[in-house]
């Protein structure tokens, strides 16, 4: 039977008219009409035992086939007596092992099926000298033996390398943008990459699309981590700085879920990223050997649909609010470019701000003379937000709390200022809401973080170890490995979450309740005997998400060795169950926050002093989903003591009394509070410039 080839033989049967079986002489032309005709059949019944057709192969493959190398023609000829056909051919197995290995078509293709009726048109002169017809090449593999199956793998195959990589092309980095409007719209990339691959030569064409499509896996990749840190930390991904985070994420996971859950989220996301990377690879480069196969429709389309996009670019034609024309992509690695060069460009920036201090150079008599004698309490409640405080859901609660601890407090003769600092994290990273009070400096991701460590600039704890006239001590039960900010912040001694006799059980990442971590702080070093005034600061953790289990106050004389919160937390929430419930995250945060500081506050009550003076405040909102989306970044500040000469130094700040501050309360930068501090109680500016 006749097989169609890109270098006929010249004992290659002629055309014939499907209808009758005879020679055409309308000639080749005809031919080809007659192929592009099949590319329709596709389960006609075949002679011969033959299945049904394959993929569509039109006149481009010819015209393509006349500038291939002879090592890259399918030969499928019959036999002549010039050349003899074998199944072995060299020519035929090289050929085939090409268009499988890069393009996955099936093997049979219409014009090897002969139509229903179709006369056989073997030449006489192909007939061997015993006068038996030569054996066609018959289709090996399970391509030949399941056509049709090869024909649906195919197709599929293609159609999901067109949705990977125009999917990716189009893909939001924000999780509410995922709506069916950001994926109808024209990728002008896409136009622009056709047209590329269609001009290049065969090797430079798979190399490129290669490399093009591990870009584009690269860039969902960095899609989806903004999705997450959005979700989280309310920010994008930082590609110079935040990889380190994703250690700690770990760590939270293997805290909040267990070793085991942690091991094989770490694990499937690896595999992800591979299979992202590859997949998409993998799709660009069959698109490509695709648009190579018809060059004269591939280039008849690019055209098309280049204008198309010009054409909706310049009239600005827009589906459901967003432009039909889109070039995401360009202007994704712009962006992620321009973060690359700030982020560099920043690094040198703040190291010189970083030098520079308003009270550097001054004396240690001149810092803070106001509080001399006074037992000083920096504490930051995990998470403490203002959410918790105006949040529908989660204020009732809270507020009830904020109300009856202060009536306690001023009960017991402590009174209170509350205002708001806007945070400069969001969701998590409470260390750069720590360093940025405490140092009076912008600290808003992991670099700054590092430099600020780095330098000599003085923290508002520093300045009271600077004076030497209080002894300084940290109690940190979420720190549970080495710790050598604690040279910048002027801790003359801390207590992590090992050195403070816990033998109870864990809530989650919280390593132990608050009520436990600050009994302890009272029996190591609050409730001594000394010779000078202790300044503190203070972790709290029991509000640091997922928020279950929660730990439930108990008597303070009842807390011994922790281990009496073994049944509280048993009996608590499961972490799996908050964490995939809004509404129920947002119910047990607005619990934690309520713990917390009823831990601190009953503390206060219970040990404070004439001298005590007590600051706290919240490190950060939560995450997005517990605080909603374009939440604040404010939490609430508060300072307590029983000398009114105290809250009368800050009368200035027209902050709320009580702890509770009102929502027209004055709004600070976190950074500025230092500076604020320092001076309403005395310091003297002496500044050192970088």
């Amino acid at each position: 039977m006749p097989v169609s080839t890109r270098s006929p033989s010249p004992h290659a049967p002629q055309p014939t008219d499907p209808g009758k079986g005879t020679p055409d002489p309308a000639g080749a032309e005809d031919a080809v009409e007659i192929e592009e005709a099949d590319e329709t059949v596709g389960e006609a019944p075949t002679e011969a035992g033959e299945s049904e057709a394959g993929a569509p192969v039109g006149e481009e493959d010819a015209e393509e086939g006349k500038g291939e190398p002879a090592s890259e023609t399918v030969s499928a000829s019959p036999a002549s007596p010039a050349s003899p056909a074998s199944p072995a051919s060299p020519a035929t197995t090289t050929g085939e092992a090409a268009a499988d290995e890069f393009e996955d078509e099936p093997a049979v293709r219409p014009a090897d099926v002969e139509e229903p009726g179709e006369e056989s048109t073997v030449d006489p002169a192909d007939v061997d000298a015993g006068g038996a017809e030569p054996e066609a090449d018959v289709p090996r593999g399970w391509r030949g033996r399941y056509p049709r199956v090869a024909r649906g793998v195919w197709w599929g195959a293609t159609v999901l390398a067109l949705v990977l990589v125009v999917g990716a092309l189009l893909l939001p980095n924000r999780m509410a943008a995922l709506q069916v409007n950001r994926f109808t719209r024209i990728p002008g990339e896409a136009i622009i990459g056709a047209a590329v691959l269609l001009a290049l030569p065969r090797r430079a064409r798979i190399a490129v699309a290669a490399g093009v499509g591990t870009l584009l896996g690269a860039l969902t990749v960095l899609n989806l981590l903004d999705m997450g840190f959005l979700e989280y930390l309310g920010r994008d991904f930082n590609p110079v700085l935040d990889w380190g985070l994703l250690d700690d994420a770990q760590s939270y996971l293997a805290d909040s879920m267990g070793g085991t859950v942690a091991a094989l989220a770490a694990i499937g996301v690896v595999l992800l990223v591979v299979l992202v990377l590859s997949l998409m690879a993998l799709a660009t480069v069959r698109l490509g050997n695709i648009l190579a196969r018809h060059p004269r429709r591939s280039t008849q389309g690019t055209l098309i649909a280049g204008t198309a996009w010009i054409a909706c670019s310049v009239l600005g034609l827009q589906y459901a609010g967003i432009p039909v024309a889109s070039d995401r992509v360009v202007n994704r690695v712009t962006s992620e470019v321009g973060q690359v060069r700030d982020t560099l460009r920043d690094e040198a920036e703040f190291a010189k701000v970083a030098r520079s201090d308003t009270f550097g150079d001054t004396p240690p008599d001149q810092l803070v003379p106001d509080l001399r004698g006074k037992d000083m309490i920096f504490a930051f409640i995990e998470s403490y937000g203002r959410s918790a405080v105006e949040d529908p859901i989660m204020a009732p609660g809270v507020d009830a709390t904020l109300q009856t601890r202060t009536a306690a407090l001023a009960k017991a003769g402590f009174h209170a200022k509350s205002g708001w600092l806007t945070s400069a994290t969001y969701g998590g990273s409470s260390w750069l809401g720590h360093s940025t009070t405490l140092s009076g400096l912008w600290v808003d991701n992991q670099q700054r973080y590092r430099t600020v460590m780095a330098s000599d600039h003085l923290s508002l704890t520093k300045a009271f170890q600077k004076t030497g006239d209080w002894d300084t001590v940290g109690v940190m039960p979420g720190v549970q490995k080495a710790w050598p900010e604690a040279g910048f912040y002027g801790l003359d001694k801390v207590y992590n979450a090992f050195q403070m006799g816990y033998r109870g059980p864990k809530f989650s990442w919280s390593t132990m309740p608050d009520q436990y971590a600050l009994e302890a702080f009272q029996k190591l070093e609050h409730g001594k005997e000394r010779d000078k005034p202790l300044m503190s600061e203070v972790i709290l953790t029991s509000s640091h998400q997922p928020w279950a289990p929660i730990p439930t106050m108990v008597g303070w004389d009842e807390l011994g060795d922790g281990s009496v919160f073994d049944a509280i937390q048993e009996a608590g929430e499961k972490a799996p169950d908050i964490i995939a419930d809004s509404t129920k995250s947002r119910e047990e945060y607005g619990k934690s926050v309520q713990y917390s500081v009823t831990a601190l506050t009953e503390w206060l009550e219970r040990y404070g002093t004439d001298d005590t003076v007590l600051v706290f405040l919240g490190d950060h909102q939560p995450i997005s989903r517990v605080s909603g989306q374009n939440a604040s970044r404010d939490v609430p500040i508060s300072i307590v003591a029983k000398d009114p000469k105290v809250l009368d130094k800050i009368a200035g700040w027209n902050w709320t009394d009580g702890l509770k501050p009102a929502s027209d309360a004055p709004v600070w930068k976190m950074s500025s509070f230092r500076d604020r501090f320092l001076t309403a109680y005395g310091s003297t500016p002496h500044p050192t410039t970088g």
